[in-house]
């Protein structure tokens, strides 16, 4: 299982999951361009030293993260997917992949994708934090596949 965070935007989302990734065991990868400077203090303080115990992987595009998954099914979390991420079978080698904060993923790489989830939310708002959704995608994933720790 890893967690794969396409052009993220904003440093202390990518600390946040890089600490979650570090509590759950789930190695991170970075799809560039990152929205910030890598070495931003912001990044560290978020992450804290949990950064030292997640295996992070930064990839300068799509197309190089997408060669280095070899099989592992690709699946994506978005608003605009109807089917519930609680609805799905994970399996331990998938790669769950979030959108940048701002955007989303581009249609190029939604069509790449194995699977389109959603996280179920009150329809009067649009989305969560990048951080939260991937905590609650990652706990359902790991739960399902029992390899939570």
């Amino acid at each position: 299982m890893r967690i794969a965070l396409f052009e993220p935007e904003i440093a202390g989302n990518v600390g946040a999951v890089l600490r979650l990734g570090a509590c759950m065991g789930v190695p991170v990868d970075l799809i560039e361009p990152l929205g910030f400077v890598w070495d931003d203090r912001r990044v560290r303080r978020t992450a804290m030293d949990y950064i030292d115990h997640v295996e992070v992987a930064r990839h300068p595009n799509f197309n190089a993260f997408r060669s280095s998954i070899g099989n592992s099914r690709l699946i994506l979390f978005t608003t605009k997917a109807s089917q519930s991420a609680y609805d799905f079978d994970f399996s331990a080698n998938d790669v769950l992949l979030f959108g940048k904060e701002s955007a989303g993923v581009p249609p190029s790489v939604a069509d790449a994708s194995h699977a389109r989830l959603r996280i179920p939310m009150r329809p009067q708002v649009r989305s969560m934090n990048l951080a939260t959704s991937a905590a609650l995608a990652v706990g359902e994933a790991l739960r399902q596949t029992g390899a939570l720790p």
